[in-house]
């Protein structure tokens, strides 16, 4: 294991993956502070910033007051995502502080758990107008650390290739999941800041913090009219393209 990170301030942690935005504050050793999400639909950029810096006067801080910056991966939307990364990098850069990427689709599943829901544990969220994105928990290593999660492309109604144990949550599908698994996904989005905040914060103790400008995002959608290939051509991972 790598040094430690040394951070000297509060824990900036933001994510635009999915409709919901979420921005909050927390403490080097994962400890919440606090959160606040606001339906952000497809239009982040318009108001990330404005509530980043209501964030920090609310808490009575400076932006220079941060000492890292954790963010929220993916997978998830094009332009969230992009909205998001390219905000915690530029913060990064300018802060001279360190920057994590963080799954949200990891987070998620994880305060699905945390709620009491029944695992095995897999994670639905859209990928385009009719496909969708499977999210499931990576398998434990030999140091008993879950692996990142894996996540596949599900055609339109095909079937999901599940256990039968299998507890769904789902994200972003009104109208094409089950209620249970919209309820449970529900009740995950509250747990996904101190989620992203936890695993990036156990990151940074690791020495395990990213180089911004290899930190690229999973997307499950791209916008129209985007090339194939554009996501990857950057290094990113694209799931899908949507069509609409």
């Amino acid at each position: 294991m790598s040094a430690p990170v040394a951070v000297r301030g509060p824990i900036l942690v933001l994510d635009t993956a999915t409709s919901i935005a979420v921005i909050a504050l927390g403490d080097p050793s994962g400890r919440l502070r606090t959160a606040r999400t606001w339906s952000a639909g497809y239009r982040h950029g318009e108001e990330l910033l404005r509530r980043i810096e209501e964030l920090l006067d609310g808490a009575g801080l400076a932006a220079g007051h941060l000492g890292a910056i954790v963010v929220g991966i993916g997978p998830g939307a094009f332009t969230g995502l992009r909205v998001g990364l390219a905000t915690a990098k530029t913060l990064a850069h300018a802060l001279r502080i360190p920057i994590v990427g963080a799954s949200t689709g990891g987070a998620l599943l994880g305060a699905a758990a945390a709620a009491g829901a029944t695992r095995p544990l897999a994670l639905l969220l859209p990928a385009g107008a009719s496909d969708r994105v499977l999210v499931e928990g990576g398998a434990a290593g030999p140091d008993g650390r879950a692996g990142p999660p894996t996540a596949r492309l599900v055609s339109g109604g095909a079937a999901l290739d599940l256990s039968p144990s299998t507890t769904i949550l789902a994200v972003d599908l009104d109208g094409r999941a089950e209620p249970d698994a919209l309820a449970l996904g529900t009740l995950a989005r509250a747990g996904l800041a101190a989620g992203l905040l936890e695993a990036g914060a156990a990151r940074l103790v690791r020495g395990e913090a990213d180089d911004a400008a290899r930190l690229v995002p999973e997307y499950v959608t791209l916008p129209r009219g985007a090339p194939p290939g554009a996501a990857r051509a950057e290094g990113e991972v694209a799931w899908s393209r949507d069509r609409r």
